[in-house]
């Protein structure tokens, strides 16, 4: 079923864009591509379209609007078997890719570039790589929390928290430093996937297809996880370096995502509980089916910010915000009452 809702979303979201194009015309487009002109050699011929838009229109659908239902599939992919295995190494149901501090410290790497005017004419490089190096030396901070003899849950969730309190506050100062900047930095903080192109897609889905695949080999010992430390420890799972290795991989997949794209919330929150109320509990389900649903839901998310103002640019995160946020109060009330995360 969740495969089926991804197939639909892959199919129904190149056909919205902010140009009005009609859907026979982009699905005979996406035909010619995907099989490298042997259906519709010509997608335009019998269409009321001249040569001049055919090949204007070519461009709009391969060259921008794919590249950018690719990117959100890939980002909320990475997003929601990230926040799947958070939740899973913390045995908390509130966790996701951003409880360690990982979207502050992007935040804050993409803060210095737009604020300063790094290299404002390579930017489109720039910007990314400052924020992938923000949020991964966040992600380091947290690793060597959990490589220490201190290293719990709870030590490495205020961590996260103490993390995120202090780049806040760095953030909030390079903004006054340089207030001009602060409506670019607002703009990041809502996430938007207009940064998409095929040589973003191949980083982006490159690294998701090989962490998410390691991220869902560990599903058992996720399972054994929910069981205590201990108890796992007694099942042959070494917690600690289970814990280590599981925080390397989500820092990485959530630093890929959150340079591409931004902060985008609640995806990696709301994902897991859909599988879980759909496909049950087990880790070896919820990791990879948390990824189908993240990427069907960043991909609704983009057809919603194009049908709402088709004229203009609206930041993908804020109807992610508004689809998670009702959705994440509505679990929170269905739960009062029941057993604790990860009991049974």
């Amino acid at each position: 079923m969740l495969g089926g809702a991804l197939a639909a979303a892959l199919l129904f979201s190149p056909l919205i864009g902010n140009v009005p194009l009609p859907p026979e015309l982009v699905l005979r487009i996406l035909l010619h591509h995907l099989s490298a002109g042997a259906l519709f050699p010509s997608p335009c011929a019998g269409m009321a379209v001249s040569s001049r838009a055919c090949g204007a229109d070519l461009e709009i659908v391969w060259d921008e609007r794919v590249p950018e239902v690719l990117l959100a599939l890939g980002v909320g992919g990475a997003l929601g078997a990230s926040g799947a295995t958070l939740q899973g190494v913390f045995r908390n149901p509130l966790a996701d890719p951003f409880l360690l501090g990982l979207s502050s410290g992007g935040t804050v790497g993409a803060a210095l570039v737009l604020v300063f005017a790094i290299d404002v004419a390579q930017q489109n490089l720039v910007l990314p790589l400052f924020a992938f190096a923000g949020a991964l030396a966040t992600g380091a901070v947290v690793m060597l929390a959990a490589r220490s003899r201190y290293g719990s849950v709870e030590t490495l969730l205020l961590t996260g928290v103490a993390l995120s309190s202090f780049l806040s506050s760095l953030l909030s100062l390079l903004l006054l430093l340089n207030p001009t900047g602060s409506l670019q930095v607002d703009f990041w903080l809502l996430g938007s996937i207009g940064s998409a192109t095929w040589p973003v897609d191949g980083i982006v889905l490159g690294v998701v297809l090989v962490t998410g695949t390691l991220l869902s080999l560990y599903g058992r010992e996720l399972n054994l996880l929910q069981l205590g430390g201990d108890v796992a420890q007694s099942l042959g799972v070494d917690a600690r370096r289970v814990r280590l290795v599981l925080l390397v991989l989500t820092s990485l997949t959530t630093a890929v995502a959150v340079a591409f794209t931004g902060v985008i919330g609640f995806v990696g929150l709301v994902s897991p509980h859909v599988v879980r109320r759909l496909a049950g509990s087990d880790y070896r389900t919820v990791v990879p089916g948390a990824a189908v649903v993240g990427g069907a839901f960043l991909l609704v998310a983009r057809d919603a910010s194009l049908l709402a103002l088709p004229s203009s640019v609206l930041p993908i995160g804020i109807f992610t915000s508004f689809a998670g946020a009702p959705f994440f109060a509505y679990l929170l009330y269905r739960r009062r009452g029941s057993a604790p995360f990860g009991g049974g």
